[in-house]
Formats: C-alpha cells, sequence, structure tokens
C-alpha cells in the first residue's frame, strides 16, 4: 500500500495544469493529441479503487472490464494513454488475463518503468526488475529517473521477466533557451529542464553557466519537480 500511495504522490506531481505552462515553442514540451498503447504486464500494487501495473502504469477500477476481482499478481492487457497534459502514464483500459492463457501467445510485451538505480552496469526499475546496460539502446546513455520503455520476453511472473532491448519513452528539443540555475554539477534550464553534469553532453571545453542561450535535447525523466533531463546542451548560435 505504501508503494502505490508514492507512486499516486508522484504520478500527481508529475500533472501539469494547461492554463500554468505555454506553448511547446516557448517550454520545449510536446503537445497534440493524446498517444495510445497496448501492453501486458502485472498487477504490482492494488488498494481500494486504485492500482498500480508493472510499477509503473496507474489505474482506477473504474476502467476495469469484466467482473473477475482484481489482486496483485494478476497479469492484464492495459491500454495505456500518454497525453501531453499528464506527465505519467494512466491506462483507460484494463483487461484481465484469462487463467491459462499463457504470455508467450502473444510475443514480447512493453513495460514503461523509472529507473530506480544503475549500479556495476545494471540497470534497476524495482527491486524484481533489472537489466543489463548493455541492452539500452547505443545512442542513449540512462540515468536515475529516466523513464523507459522496455521490451521483454514471455516468461512468467514479473520476478522472471527477460528484457530485450530498452529505450527513453519520449524527447525533444529546445532552441535558444537560458540555463536559469547552476550549482555544483546540476542545473536547470528555462525553469524546467533538469541537467546534471554527470550526464549531459557537451561540446568541447564549454561548461554551463548562469544566463547562457542554450540548445537543448531532453528525455522525459522525473527529478523533483522537473520531469524533463537534458541529454545534450550545446550554445546557440544566434543569429
Amino acid at each position: 500500500m505504501l508503494r502505490l500511495l508514492r507512486f499516486v504522490l508522484a504520478l500527481f506531481q508529475r500533472r501539469v495544469e494547461p492554463a500554468e505552462r505555454q506553448g511547446p515553442q516557448q517550454q520545449g514540451l510536446p503537445q497534440g493529441q493524446p498517444k495510445l498503447k497496448t501492453v501486458q504486464g502485472v498487477v504490482t500494487s492494488f488498494c481500494g479503487d486504485y492500482g498500480v501495473i508493472d510499477e509503473s502504469i496507474y489505474f482506477s477500477c473504474d476502467v476495469v472490464t469484466g467482473n473477475e476481482p482484481l489482486k496483485v499478481g494478476q497479469r492484464v492487457n492495459a491500454v495505456v494513454e500518454e497525453d501531453t497534459a499528464l506527465y505519467g502514464l494512466k491506462a483507460v483500459e484494463v483487461d484481465i488475463v484469462p487463467h491459462g492463457a499463457g504470455p508467450s501467445d502473444a510475443g514480447t510485451k512493453l513495460l514503461v518503468g523509472c529507473i530506480t538505480s544503475i549500479s556495476e552496469g545494471t540497470v534497476y526499475i524495482s527491486d524484481d526488475i533489472y537489466f543489463s546496460l548493455d541492452i539500452v539502446s547505443e545512442d542513449f546513455v540512462p540515468y536515475q529517473g529516466d523513464w523507459l520503455d522496455i521490451e521483454y520476453s514471455d516468461e512468467p511472473g514479473i520476478s522472471n521477466i527477460k528484457a530485450i532491448s530498452a529505450k527513453h519513452t519520449r524527447w525533444d528539443h529546445a532552441e535558444e533557451v537560458c540555463i536559469t540555475s547552476f550549482r555544483a554539477r546540476n542545473g536547470v534550464i528555462h525553469n524546467n529542464i533538469f541537467f546534471t553534469l554527470d550526464s549531459v553532453k557537451l561540446p568541447p571545453g564549454y561548461q554551463p553557466q548562469v544566463f547562457d542561450t542554450v540548445d537543448v535535447v531532453m528525455v522525459e525523466s522525473s527529478h523533483f519537480c522537473y520531469i524533463w533531463r537534458a541529454v545534450s546542451i550545446t550554445p546557440a548560435q544566434k543569429s
């Protein structure tokens, strides 16, 4: 229950009211219609009217189909919404997988999760979900807090999943934005994009400074009240 409460709290911290944000050209955030995708996973937390699938996808009981009682450990198919007004993942429909329907019938699955830690070449999503850094897409260096799309094979039980590949869930870019704070090795761009010198790519010889105008490539990530992490910072070439 405590894990579910922490997840719901984190989800609401990632909410951003549209009226409080400017357009994507000003804020470096994508806009558009909600994106839907179907995933298969396991209910990892459940309390009253709310639950979590694969420790990363929030759902409410009113979207669960059928009459079978839902419980932790149950395998489900979920239609997941990625909405620009909700910087999280929410299931809009949850179907319980019937008993005896082996997960191997549906091929590989997609799990969406947030990195809790990286240690000795291993990426941890939770105590039960982890995989080698080697399967992450070559052009992306993950960091704690990043959200990943993880493709895995059909092995029963969430603790026995076999990850095949992993990549960032979303990315975006912003041009000619200002570094608004920088201290020690961490900083913020445009008041809403987190970066750290431990993971960001910089041109040779460049050291970020407050008030620098820069171009940024970012990925979806959770750091304090920020939902984007800069993976590349380049001084802007002003016209």
